[in-house]
């Protein structure tokens, strides 16, 4: 046997034998072979699109951003005539405007990839290691590189694609500024909005609004309502299903002997033990309605804010800053609840000059 590391020896006047592992010899000695084309896998060059593929990839790509200037124009729409206001609407919105952006987008990234892969010409590339810094010379090249992929795109030569690409991404454009209409009122007016509830208005006929249960919208008798250590969540009458009125006027209807209410608790806004609260944690706005009767605690299952209901709901746990504010009621001459006025202080979390009302509320020597 021979060792493969040492000469083999070969008669005379015959070519050596190739020593298996070793690579078979070039046949030919050019950069590129004869069979080899620009553009060929792992051989740098550019191979055009035909003119058919070309134009057939316009036209794909064109119809794919007139789809996307009909979803944005949709999304639009949609947003001025679904508006919510009950769950169904809300649904019915949320379908509308994902639906249609989900087509814009869709529809506009389609036309993309139609555009590089059916219009654009395909090339290998090789590019050679070199430092970071570039010189004049580089950024020429880069510069003039960028207005030959410029021509390569046709972006310039292909009108139809150009104007259609425009014209869809025109009301895409538009779509963060009409969703910057649901950051919330403005400036001027939001303070004030906060500040009072639905339970300050009067009914249709001039009497106090009542109070009815959640979900079933029935009144609530307070002969009805006995049972100490009771509880029910409460929304104003005629205001059932308003959720932006609820989300500040829901309550919390607690049932307490009259011995059980301490001194924090404003007596004059109660009727036989019974108590109102907002039902809105006044840390981030979730529903505080989980009661421990034994104890009388208001949990906020949230951030686990806790709320001493027969003190005034004042806090004695947790990250909110303010008591659950208290809602003034009495009886009507049927017996029902009603709310007797707003509440002293705005229900809710923090909002800018909040301060200022709590402060006039504790110089006409309010309850807050």
């Amino acid at each position: 046997m021979t060792d493969n590391n040492h000469d083999i020896e070969q008669p005379e006047g015959r070519v050596p034998k190739r020593v298996i592992g070793t690579p078979s010899p070039a046949t030919s000695t050019s950069v590129l072979g004869g069979d080899e084309r620009p553009g060929d896998q792992g051989v740098p060059g550019v191979v055009p699109q035909s003119e058919e593929t070309a134009r057939k990839g316009e036209r794909i790509a064109a119809f794919c951003f007139l789809l996307t200037l009909l979803g944005g124009i949709a999304f639009i729409v949609s947003y001025v005539v679904f508006q919510v206001g009950d769950i169904d609407s809300a649904r019915t919105s949320n379908v509308a405007l994902g639906g249609s952006l989900a087509l814009a987008l869709l529809a506009m990234a389609a036309g993309m990839v139609v555009w590089v892969r059916l219009v654009m010409p395909k090339y290998n590339m090789v590019q050679e290691r070199h430092t970071m810094a570039s010189d004049d010379r580089t950024r020429e090249y880069v510069t003039e590189t960028f207005k030959h992929g410029v021509d390569e795109s046709g972006f310039v030569k292909r009108p139809l694609l150009r104007r259609t690409l425009l014209l869809a991404a025109a009301p895409l454009g538009l779509v963060p500024l009409v969703v910057l209409r649901d950051l919330g009122p403005r400036y001027s007016d939001f303070p004030e909005k906060l500040r009072h509830t639905v339970w300050g208005e009067k009914t249709k006929d001039g009497k106090p609004r009542k109070l009815v249960v959640e979900g079933t919208g029935a009144p609530i008798r307070a002969a009805d309502f006995n049972s100490p250590g009771g509880i029910l969540s409460v929304v104003p009458e005629g205001y059932e299903h308003d959720l932006n009125a609820l989300a500040k006027a829901t309550l919390i209807l607690i049932k307490f002997r009259p011995e059980e209410l301490k001194s924090g608790t404003n007596l004059n806004w109660t009727h036989d033990g019974i108590v109102a609260y907002s039902k809105i944690c006044t840390h981030v706005g979730c529903p505080a309605a989980l009661y421990e009767q034994t104890t009388h605690h208001i949990l906020c299952p949230c951030h686990q804010s806790t709320f001493d209901a027969a003190d005034g709901a004042k806090v004695i746990f947790g990250p909110a800053a303010r008591p659950l504010p208290q809602l003034p009621i009495t009886v009507d001459e049927e017996g029902f609840l009603v709310a007797t006025a707003d509440f002293a202080v705005p229900p809710g979390p923090s909002f800018w000059e909040r301060g200022d009302a709590e402060a006039e509320v504790r110089e006409n020597g309010g309850h807050a």
